[in-house]
């Protein structure tokens, strides 16, 4: 059954108030406090703005409108919306994502250090995973209108394997949940991980390591 935008706004709105109340941040303390990006954030967050400066833009955010940039090595891109881009979120616990993918496309396995996420599908068909801490495989197809729950801190990935784009929205209760790519931590750190890590880690050799650093230059 076809899927509509309604709905896809009511099941982001239900994530919204659920994880507003069981948020991995700290509780807020007032009705809002839009974030002062202009001042180190302390331990709940940013400064609060001055509230009677505050307008309802304030509370709206317009950067998932436009897919994402895929033009790379993926054939994937993601538009986060987290507290440095949308001030509103500040204290909530909150952050929502825009994920677009082309046929093939992939969100390379990642973790979120400081949120759980929900994924739900609103285009296309993807093959999502989780990866627990005890290397227990959780995955299958996901199609349209489809939600999945990932585990805070836990490796997961989503891959487009339908034959049109994908896209999927994200929200997570945190409202800076961190992204930590495997393969790019591993490879594409700097300074550089050792040679004698990775080939004792991945069991590869010194040309196959510089081949998997090369995607990261």
């Amino acid at each position: 059954m076809a899927v509509s935008r309604s709905h896809a706004l009511s099941i982001a709105l239900l994530s919204f108030f659920v994880w507003t109340v069981v948020s991995s941040d700290p509780d807020p303390l007032q009705d809002f406090c839009i974030g002062d990006l202009n001042v180190v954030p302390g331990i709940n967050g940013f400064p609060c703005r001055n509230a009677s400066a505050v307008t309802v833009d304030d509370f709206i955010y317009s950067g998932i409108v436009n897919s994402s940039n895929t033009t790379n090595i993926n054939r994937s891109g993601a538009i986060f919306g987290t507290v440095l881009r949308f001030p509103g979120l500040n204290t909530l616990g909150l952050s929502i994502a825009r994920l677009d993918f082309l046929p093939e496309g992939i969100i390379p396995p990642h973790t979120h250090p400081r949120a759980s996420e929900m994924v739900y599908v609103e285009e296309g068909t993807i093959y999502a995973a989780i990866v627990t801490a005890d290397n227990r495989l959780f995955a299958r197809v996901m199609n349209r209108g489809e939600v999945m729950v990932i585990p805070r801190g836990l490796i997961h990935w989503q891959m487009n394997v339908g034959r049109t784009n994908a896209k999927i929205i994200a929200t997570l209760n945190s409202q800076l949940p961190g992204i930590q790519f495997i393969a790019r931590s591993m490879f594409g750190s700097r300074p550089e991980v050792p040679d004698e890590v990775l080939e004792k880690t991945f069991f590869l050799g010194e040309r196959s390591i510089n081949q998997v650093r090369s995607n990261f230059d």
